[in-house]
């Protein structure tokens, strides 16, 4: 990335796709003026302005998932649970902002079980942790990889349906496991973040027909079909647009700006690089406001977190596989 600075004006990034990267991305990006908008980081840690004052994203946090996953206990009257979370930026600040929703409901974690991602397992044996425990109720908040991990780990020790109901964070494929497996997978949940098409909200289609038509136009090998696109694909797009417009409504002020809009001052050297206008661009993204491809799009002063437009949806997860 600093190589890319230094030789082009990069005014601003549309990423990235992990949490722990967008925590060291964002500062670095800060430093040079320019903001970075994500269309999958879902730390609530990355929700502080204050920290991030560049970042913004277009996926809700997992503060908001994990609302939707205490609404979802309260409707079954489901009570406690079982969280089994990665150790890094995007697994903690879920379990956290689980254990939040959960005691802002009055519902209780009975346990927290890590998962290693530098050694690939779980700390401690995941038999005995899930059988001795008060719920059979489980929460993987874990990347897809890791998550097939768990899982598998679950299988193998039997601890999975139909004696435990499962919810996980992210859509695994069961092609990774033994078909004689699948029985267990049976009732196992999947929360998701969601665009406004899957719960009949409003989004702005004739810009969904665009974005297809290039897609189609310009890469056609990867375009799975307008019913298989993946909801982060959508909230990739909304990520572009809005820095898209935001730099045409920057530009367009030119008139009123002595420098282009494009200017930096300092050395080729990415450290010692700044934009011009960066307070004047990263005020226009904060105000942007349109109808975008997953809804509707608005950024605050207060947040980085988009706050119109925030869906999330639970499925049987071998219907999503």
């Amino acid at each position: 990335m600093c190589h890319a600075i230094s030789v082009s004006n990069v005014v601003g990034v549309v990423g990235s796709w992990l949490s722990r990267e967008a925590e060291v991305i964002a500062p670095f990006d800060e430093k040079l003026g320019i903001p970075i908008i994500s269309y999958s980081a879902t730390s609530p840690d990355l929700s502080d302005e204050n920290a991030y004052p560049n970042f913004y994203r277009t996926v809700a946090s997992d503060f908001v998932a994990t609302v939707a996953l205490a609404k979802l206990f309260i409707r079954y009257n489901w009570t406690t649970c079982t969280i089994i979370y990665q150790n890094d930026a995007f697994g903690t600040g879920g379990a956290n902002a689980i254990i939040k929703a959960f005691n802002n409901s009055s519902l209780t974690v009975s346990q927290m079980i890590v998962f290693d991602i530098t050694i690939l397992s779980i700390d401690g044996d995941l038999k005995s942790l899930l059988i001795n425990a008060v719920t059979r109720m489980v929460i993987v908040w874990a990347e897809s990889l890791y998550t097939s991990l768990i899982l598998q780990e679950a299988l193998d020790s039997n601890v999975v349906g139909p004696q435990f109901t499962w919810i996980i964070s992210n859509t695994i494929s069961l092609n990774s496991f033994n078909q004689t497996f699948y029985e267990n997978l049976i009732g196992m949940f999947l929360i998701e973040p969601s665009v406004g098409s899957v719960v009949n909200a409003l989004i702005n289609t004739t810009l969904l027909d665009v974005a297809y038509s290039i897609w189609q136009q310009y890469e056609p090998e990867s375009f799975p079909g307008s019913m298989d696109v993946e909801n982060y694909a959508l909230f990739a797009f909304d990520a572009t647009w809005t820095l898209i417009q935001s730099l045409q409504q920057l530009c367009a002020s030119k008139i009123n700006i002595s420098s282009s809009c494009w200017s930096f001052i300092g050395t080729s050297y990415c450290f010692d690089r700044h934009f011009i206008n960066s307070k004047l661009l990263l005020n226009i993204v904060s105000g942007t406001e349109f109808l975008g491809v997953s809804g509707p799009i608005q950024f605050s002063d207060n947040v980085t977190d988009r706050i119109t437009g925030l869906y999330y949806s639970a499925k049987n997860a071998q219907s999503s596989s």
